[in-house]
């Protein structure tokens, strides 16, 4: 049976146009939305503070809405709230969620959050597992369409069809990847739930922080417990977010003998007394 053309085109258009509808629907960095609902700061590479608030995490950006009515002196107009968008995100210096901004219930909810980081149950630590699964094979699967789609493109058959909808294909494609989300890295994954020392670049200096790692996705990484100060601001405890090209886990914070990482503890047999 040969299938008509044009029934493939709309076919492969309308596949592209649902794949991209769910994918920016559902999809939010994980790092990100872990502080979903919380008083947030925004940092900015310039130092400025460009918004604090409630955070909203879509997937279109971040939304702030202040707790209280700000008036913008020039125009008398009242301001609620703050919209950062999407294609702002290279100028995020990080996302800071200070302690003594929670409410009582916050801090509850947070403690609880720290304690699954510290101590995870076995169902979290499966469904990590299988989460990292995915996220190991995903390359290998995109790699594997392609191959599959160069090959029936060379066929003689369906290879003119194909190549009229090269660009949806690719399209369907990129979607798919981006709906996956994050990236694993092995090296991170063991350091998740221990103290870390991380640098984050500030500008043309370099400024060394310690925390807890809480999560990282393919742009961010979450870190708790963090002594972290502001333009004008003294330091504070602060949980907080920043970008993978700024901020880089350089070392593991803990004594190796009180550390669970098993690596550590194996090595010890290989090191002269």
């Amino acid at each position: 049976m040969v299938i008509d053309s044009i029934t493939v085109t709309i076919v492969v258009i309308l596949t592209a146009a649902l794949i991209s509808a769910f994918s920016r629907r559902v999809k939010r960095d994980k790092c990100l939305y872990d502080f979903n609902n919380d008083p947030v700061v925004l940092e900015k590479i310039n130092g400025e503070i460009a918004g604090a608030g409630i955070l909203r995490v879509e997937n279109t950006g971040l939304e702030f809405i202040f707790p209280e009515e700000s008036r913008y002196e020039k125009t008398k107009n009242i301001l609620s709230s703050y919209i950062f968008y999407k294609y702002e995100y290279p100028q995020i210096q990080a996302l800071i969620r200070f302690h003594d901004k929670l409410s009582d219930e916050g801090k509850k909810a947070r403690e609880k959050e720290l304690k699954r980081t510290y101590n995870p149950s076995i169902f979290k630590k499966i469904r990590r597992k299988i989460q990292n699964f995915f996220k190991t094979i995903s390359d290998s699967l995109t790699e594997l369409a392609n191959a599959m789609v160069m090959h029936l493109q060379k066929s003689s058959a369906s290879g003119a069809l194909l190549k009229s909808q090269d660009k949806y294909l690719k399209q369907i494609n990129q979607n798919i990847i981006e709906s996956v989300g994050s990236a694993f890295d092995p090296i991170l994954e063991r350091y998740i739930g221990h103290k870390i020392v991380f640098e984050l670049i500030k500008g043309e200096s370099i400024h060394k922080y310690s925390g807890i790692l809480k999560e990282y996705t393919a742009n961010y990484i979450e870190i708790l417990d963090v002594l972290y100060k502001t333009q004008n601001e003294e330091a504070r405890k602060a949980d907080i977010i920043v970008p993978q090209k700024l901020g880089i886990i350089r070392h593991l914070g803990e004594k190796t003998e009180d550390s669970k990482i098993l690596s550590i503890k194996e090595l010890k047999k290989w090191i002269k007394k």
